[in-house]
């Protein structure tokens, strides 16, 4: 648990500082075909009740039956965040009445999970990163939906999500800030959607959130918590857990005290507001599923699952750190998602690394964000990249010339090297060539000469000129060294 709390990370009160205290519980659906416990599919989007098996439906008499390949990504997941796996579980029931909830009462897991305490390791910044304590992963079934926007008396109920296996992520409290639990839901997303355990896809519901926030005065025992329900954007999180924590600094601050209750976040209005009371365990009346046997498997299952998981993010940036020469955080953003290491990998196959990883990280994200679209959607490939970067590492191009390339390519595609030998851009590296351009910028600026010489740094406005001068293609470096000689620096 982090004890010592940065002054930055305190928030001002009338009274003083106070330190706000965050546990988060991350619902992630399990990537599977099929439901926990029958062969209804999880796809995405069907018309209402169109996934439902009888099972789903609490039908009379249905029993559940386990699927497999929901436990094995739970214990994939758990390896992921280095945490115990526990080789016998039990499925409990979770008792409470909901319209959505057709069996009344939700199969999860209590006293013995799938999964025990664990460790993620979160990048606040180049230079600062918190170890966030994993309390436990068990598996559960979801409910379905509760449809009020029908009909203007009447409610319905959606039962596609109805029995979707998810995995519930519970942290320890080991969060004081609402950047640290952004990052924090940044990297365990990052994490699941490496090993495949879960897309990820907040907008559609397949990992959402609950927020604890409680408040303190530093050195204090901890404040009593209220839990934000639902919370389906990282934005929305941190949004959530600022007012949260304003709202109750406020109430102390006033000499009241805080109930523990379970509130909802209005982003529309910027604020939370009760929902219920807090339930406690008790109140749910779990008891061990009389229809399903404790979980068991042998500790060799676990070690063959976890043989054939990719290599990790924190195994992937060191690497990269160590093979490339890339700084820390270059890494870490290269490896934010899969499928951008491996574009860079392939880029940077027999190039320099380091070159590479400013074209990919500064030119085409930029650009990906700018348009709206993924590393997958990248009109520009891997192969396209490396292309550039050699031709600018041979001194064929400019960089000025490689951007202009770069835009040619993401518009129109082709192969870098013919499009640069097709359209006449390559790099002027006749030093006649240029210095006739240094001498015509020479002696249209007399002015400027004087105050160069006085002041070297006004090279770069000589630099620039010729470079203009010459649409971008005389070799810069060429350049400086000629205009250096010529005005006698």
């Amino acid at each position: 648990m982090n004890t010592q709390v940065h002054p930055s990370k305190l928030i001002a009160g009338a009274t003083g500082d106070w330190e706000v205290v965050i546990g988060l519980e991350i619902h992630a659906q399990v990537s599977s075909k099929s439901k926990l416990f029958s062969g209804a599919s999880t796809e995405f989007g069907g018309p209402p009740n169109s996934h439902v098996s009888l099972v789903d439906a609490a039908m009379p008499g249905m029993l559940p039956v386990i699927n497999e390949e929901c436990v094995a990504q739970a214990i994939r997941t758990g390896v992921a965040l280095k945490a115990q796996i526990n080789l016998r579980s039990v499925f409990d029931r979770k008792n409470y009445f909901y319209p959505d909830l057709p069996q009344g009462y939700q199969i999860s897991q209590y006293k013995h999970p799938i999964v025990g305490e664990g460790v993620v390791l979160v990048d606040l910044s180049p230079t600062e990163q918190i170890s966030v304590g994993i309390e436990r992963l068990h598996l559960e079934q979801d409910a379905g939906k509760s449809l009020h926007d029908l009909g203007a008396n009447d409610s319905h109920v959606d039962l596609n999500r109805s029995g979707v296996a998810l995995m519930e992520i519970v942290s320890k409290p080991d969060m004081r800030s609402a950047e640290e639990a952004r990052c924090y839901v940044t990297k365990l997303r990052t994490i699941l959607r490496y090993i495949g355990a879960c897309d990820g896809n907040m907008e559609q519901g397949s990992l959402r959130a609950d927020v604890n926030v409680s408040v303190r005065k530093p050195g204090d025992p901890l404040g009593t918590r209220c839990e934000i329900k639902n919370v389906n954007s990282i934005r929305f999180i941190g949004h959530a857990i600022d007012v949260e924590a304003r709202r109750q600094i406020g109430i102390l601050e006033d000499g009241g005290k805080i109930d523990q209750e379970t509130r909802l976040y209005d982003p529309a209005k910027g604020e939370t507001r009760s929902m219920r009371s807090k339930e406690e365990a008790h109140d749910y009346r779990y008891f061990p599923d009389p229809d399903l046997l404790p979980l068991e498997f042998e500790q060799s299952y676990v070690d063959e699952l976890a043989s054939h998981l990719p290599e990790l993010p924190d195994e992937k940036k060191a690497r990269f750190v160590t093979q490339y020469g890339l700084s820390p955080y270059d890494a870490g953003v290269l490896v934010l998602e899969r499928a951008s290491a491996d574009y860079f990998e392939e880029a940077a196959r027999g190039r320099d690394a380091k070159l590479v990883a400013n074209w990919v990280i500064n030119e085409l994200f930029g650009r990906l964000n700018k348009e709206g679209k993924s590393i997958e959607t990248s009109p520009v490939s891997a192969v396209q990249i490396g292309g550039i970067v050699d031709l600018i590492a041979s001194n064929v191009i400019s960089g000025k010339l490689a951007k202009d390339l770069f835009e040619i390519v993401w518009s129109e595609g082709g192969d870098p090297a013919q499009i640069v030998e097709s359209r006449g851009m390559k790099q002027m590296t006749d030093t006649s060539a240029i210095e006739k351009a240094v001498d015509e910028i020479i002696a249209a600026n007399p002015d400027k000469v004087a105050q160069a010489q006085a002041k070297p740094t006004m090279l770069g406005w000589f630099v620039g000129q010729v470079m203009k001068g010459t649409g971008g293609k005389a070799n810069p470096q060429a350049v400086n060294e000629i205009l250096k000689s010529k005005l006698g620096i």
